[in-house]
């Protein structure tokens, strides 16, 4: 995205849509937030490492010489740059004020600060590679700073959800067959658990009846761990992981690397990372342990799970309502579980069945990939038909669906401007930041659970996907972020980030207000009214679950206006608009005029005579 999308402080304040310029009242905090459910919130994800640096005394979590060794370097893209868990406190208030509710915060549990992965290096800033799963990374704070958090969060009424894994550990476990890693997955054919390497080896763990005999008892004659690899742990780190029993390698798999499908995505070590058998009972009990933990001390308020679709699927049938027990027994009656299922697949039928496995609810990829096929690309609208079909698939049906968190961006996956300047190269930056506002509103009005990237507000614009979609809110240092050209603003990454006059901030803040206020936008039932095979007009209906009054989500994904009609409830007859321009009235009973501009949006009221 460089050096073609130009400053857009003008173009952004002129393309917001009718009113969302206009800064909503803030609501008193909500001290019943307990009582609300999953959809009834915006969530806010983001790296701590990449937020805000409120204590620059941990930038190096207490560690002493190179990058190499503490992981710090603000310069670089796969390293700490010093945001920090008292940052993210101070700018609490910058969060609610925009209309978030929920701060999905990125693991902080105490990570190995430096490893390598084939060829590459780089540091644990995203929190992904986990020694201690008891304590906070020293590079973000303390136990002590996330407790503030917390407790800062909820006398707001806003909720803290965690970012957990289950899947695996740092890489800290070798293997003496192939010393510089990269070791090729093993399979159970080939090396069962009874015998030393492959099937010709010598026979050890005798009256082992295999992993799918799930039982305690089972799983104790499981003793030696050569079975496919001889793992080993290198003495300097052989007590480096807490709790103590994960640093035996008899609760890993150790086959070798995933290949992400198939026997080895489940059992295989997730490019080098040290692959726990989530399996074994022993390990489920930990895992319960360590995070039941974490809501008994801290009261949080939900977890998103990683890497969930690597999991072993019984293991959800334990740890799930462990969980929820957990959580109503600190008096967290709603406590939101969604799991990363699918960092790539588009399929509502692949998601759904995790929410059959055990999981309440999993990140809605398919959302997201409707969003880049319509506003980030050409496909028909359409497309959310067979999107919203597929929310019969899920456990419960709709009520499932409500739950998913939605979104159009992430740290893995890229912004959203970067997939519309890749589609659209001859897209002018009034259009990139026209496509980009539609998406938000679609993501703030149709079901599920909007959840805004950090920096998506601010105008941030992306390199890629990964560390190219991983840019500081604080002032970088980074020059592949700072040579960006951001949406709605003047500045760069090279600068603070949080001006709660951007347009992209306005527009969100006025929907996600909107939102929350609006009970047909968060747990009303929805009717697909108008769809096409060409980019343009998708009418969609949502009732208010009390009253049934409906609200019309009108949305034009082409680059020409729309006129035309559209079906809605014969008993809505007069319309006040919410956002955008909306007819005073139907045309006939049952029927109303649809007019919006390119990329247009509106969010339409019916009211009583």
């Amino acid at each position: 995205m460089k050096n073609r999308l130009i400053s857009l402080l003008a173009f952004g304040a002129m393309l917001a849509p009718v009113g969302a310029a206009a800064r909503q009242p803030q609501a008193a905090p909500s001290a019943d937030y307990r009582t609300r459910v999953p959809q009834d919130e915006v969530i806010y994800f983001l790296l701590p490492d990449r937020f805000e640096n409120g204590d620059r005394s941990n930038d190096r979590g207490g560690l002493s010489g190179s990058r190499d060794v503490t992981g710090f370097d603000p310069a670089e893209t796969g390293y700490y740059h010093g945001g920090d868990l008292k940052g993210l406190t101070d700018r609490l208030g910058y969060l609610q004020d925009m209309g978030i509710t929920a701060i999905w915060v990125a693991p902080i549990f105490k990570n190995k600060a430096v490893q390598r992965s084939g060829k590459y290096q780089s540091a644990g800033y995203h929190g992904y590679w986990i020694t201690d799963f008891t304590q906070v990374d020293p590079h973000f704070g303390t136990n002590e700073d996330f407790a503030r958090l917390v407790n800062a969060a909820h006398a707001r009424g806003m909720k803290v959800y965690m970012d957990i894994v289950v899947n695996h550990t740092a890489d800290v476990i070798r293997y003496r067959e192939c010393p510089g890693g990269d070791c090729p997955y093993r399979s159970i054919a080939d090396y069962p658990y009874q015998t030393k390497g492959d099937v010709t080896g010598e026979k050890i763990n005798p009256g082992f009846a295999g992993d799918a005999v799930a039982t305690r008892d089972n799983f104790a004659k499981l003793t030696d761990p050569d079975f496919a690899y001889m793992p080993f742990v290198p003495p300097a780190e052989a007590k480096v992981k807490v709790p103590a029993w994960l640093n035996d390698p008899i609760y890993y798999h150790n086959r070798g690397n995933t290949t992400f499908s198939n026997e080895s995505s489940t059992m295989g070590d997730f490019a080098g990372l040290d692959d726990v058998m989530t399996e074994n009972p022993r390990v489920v009990d930990g895992m319960i342990d360590i995070f039941g933990g974490w809501i008994d001390r801290f009261g949080v308020d939900g977890f998103r799970i990683d890497t969930a679709r690597h999991v072993d699927k019984g293991f959800w049938k334990r740890f799930v309502p462990a969980m929820l027990e957990r959580a109503k027994a600190k008096g967290i009656p709603n406590f939101h579980i969604f799991g990363e299922v699918a960092l790539f697949s588009t399929d509502p039928g692949g998601l759904a069945l995790y929410t059959r496995y055990g999981l309440p609810a999993v990140l809605d990829f398919a959302f997201r990939q409707a969003i880049v096929e319509t506003v980030a690309g050409d496909a028909g609208t359409d497309k959310w038909e067979r999107l919203f079909d597929g929310d019969a698939l899920y456990a419960d049906g709709y009520a499932t669906a409500m739950t998913l968190p939605t979104f159009g961006g992430n740290h893995d996956n890229g912004r959203l401007p970067t997939m519309i300047a890749r589609n659209f190269p001859d897209a002018g930056p009034e259009e990139v930041m026209a496509r980009v506002q539609l998406a938000n509103a679609m993501l703030l009005t149709l079901r599920g659970v909007p959840t805004i990237y950090s920096g998506d507000e601010q105008g941030f614009v992306g390199d890629g996907d990964d560390q190219g979609a991983r840019e500081d809110m604080f002032p970088s240092k980074v020059a592949s972020y700072n040579d960006n050209h951001l949406l709605g603003t003047d500045a760069t990454t090279a600068v603070s980030n949080f001006d709660e006059d951007h347009p992209l901030y306005r527009q969100i803040s006025r929907l996600a207000h909107l939102r929350t206020s609006t009970p047909a936008l968060t747990r009303g039932r929805q009717v697909l009214r108008h769809r096409g095979e060409k980019p343009g007009l998708l009418a969609i209906s949502r009732f208010d679950p009390s009253t049934d009054d409906e609200i019309l989500l009108l949305f034009n994904t082409a680059r020409a206006p729309v006129d035309q009609m559209v079906q809605t409830e014969v008993a809505s007859r007069r319309w006040q608009s919410l956002a955008g321009e909306c007819a005073p009235q139907s045309a006939a009973p049952g029927s109303v005029r649809a007019r919006l501009p390119a990329f247009g949006y509106a969010v339409c009221k019916a009211v009583s005579d």
